[in-house]
């Protein structure tokens, strides 16, 4: 079995977190904790406020990272891969009377069979839209093939839930080169027009809103606001928190102030290490997984997780040469595993072979 240990001590030192103060948010340690904290009444305030929200995108436009980082946590899988994130978890932000609600990764797919997703993964955006307050449609600008148009089903969605207030943000714009392709780009996905304005730009590819036909229409005249962010710049992504924050409207929360994700414990541990499986391997392999957690002795998470594969072929691709395969996943995740739930944290994983 490939085995990780690591100790927080490092992290909370980098992360300026006091072993004397206890954390707001918590990402509990058991199933039983996480459901008594889903369970807690929401301790809104006097006047509470708040704000549902759904990110959208093509895949691999970055949400599960951009999610992460308005979290403050990583608590959704990140791959280079297409259809990471499988779940319809939520992520929760309270900032004193404001409760954002929703702050989950969304890929508006509708190709099930090409990509063998779960029915439930497909309808979800869908159904998460019906209850969103505010739309975030993420762009990736580095990637040339996608970015000069918005995705067809994103546009659809739009189309669909047009009395929606939306927002665009173009991500990674500090790797373009070029401050006019930017500028290109900002009016083809607007169709020259923001927040009800016609932007004063020139351009030759601003044609009148809506002009073009359903299916030829490659950007949204209807966004509120354009967002740009930086791969590397933290501040511009608490702009858009602190933006996100004013939009809320009076209302009830939807969960008590520690709360930070809903999914369980183990849910993230899998998607975590499922998203190390698709870096590390040239395919998805298929596998069942066996967990046991438990406590060890000085406070730390024990987790040994048996991945259990049909194919003895699976098995060495997953152990890799002198189990350098194995050994990378397991040192990755359970570094992400301890920064995800902010405590010493032991990993083993073992691959067998299932009979």
């Amino acid at each position: 079995p490939a085995h990780w240990y690591g100790s927080s001590s490092a992290l909370d030192s980098l992360l300026g977190i006091s072993k004397t103060q206890p954390l707001q948010y918590l990402v509990s340690l058991s199933v039983a904790e996480q459901e008594s904290l889903l369970g807690y009444q929401p301790d809104h305030p006097e006047n509470p406020k708040v704000l549902r929200i759904a990110i959208i995108g093509a895949p691999n436009a970055g949400k599960s990272t951009l999610s992460n980082k308005l979290l403050g946590r990583k608590v959704f899988a990140v791959s280079k891969k297409v259809h990471t994130t499988r779940c319809s978890a939520q992520g929760i932000i309270t900032d004193q009377d404001t409760q954002l609600v929703g702050i989950l990764p969304l890929t508006v797919v509708f190709l099930s069979s090409r990509h063998n997703l779960e029915k439930s993964v497909v309808a979800d955006p869908w159904q998460s839209m019906k209850r969103a307050d505010l739309v975030v449609v993420l762009v990736d600008v580095s990637e040339s093939f996608t970015r000069n148009r918005l995705h067809s089903q994103v546009l659809k969605c739009l189309s669909q839930f047009s009395q929606i207030p939306s927002i665009l943000v173009l991500n990674k714009v500090d790797l373009l080169k070029g401050k006019t392709l930017l500028l290109d780009l900002v009016v083809k996905l607007t169709e020259g027009m923001v927040n009800g304005k016609k932007l004063e730009v020139r351009s030759n590819t601003i044609r009148p809103p809506g002009s073009e036909a359903p299916d030829s229409r490659i950007g949204w005249a209807h966004f509120r606001e354009i967002f740009m962010l930086a791969a590397v710049n933290e501040e511009e992504v608490e702009m858009l928190k602190t933006y996100l924050l004013m939009q809320a409207k009076p209302g009830p929360w939807e969960f008590h102030s520690e709360v930070l994700t809903n999914q369980s414990p183990q849910e993230i541990c899998n998607n975590i290490i499922r998203e190390k499986l698709l870096e590390y391997l040239p395919l998805e392999v298929p596998y069942t997984v066996l967990q046991v957690w438990e406590e060890g002795p000085g406070g730390e998470l024990v987790i040994l997780q048996n991945l259990l594969v049909k194919k003895e072929s699976h098995m060495k691709m997953l152990i890799g040469p002198k189990g350098e395969v194995i050994n990378q996943i397991v040192q990755e995740a359970g570094q992400d595993l301890m920064n995800a739930f902010l405590c010493d944290v032991q990993l083993k994983l073992c691959v067998k072979l299932k009979k």
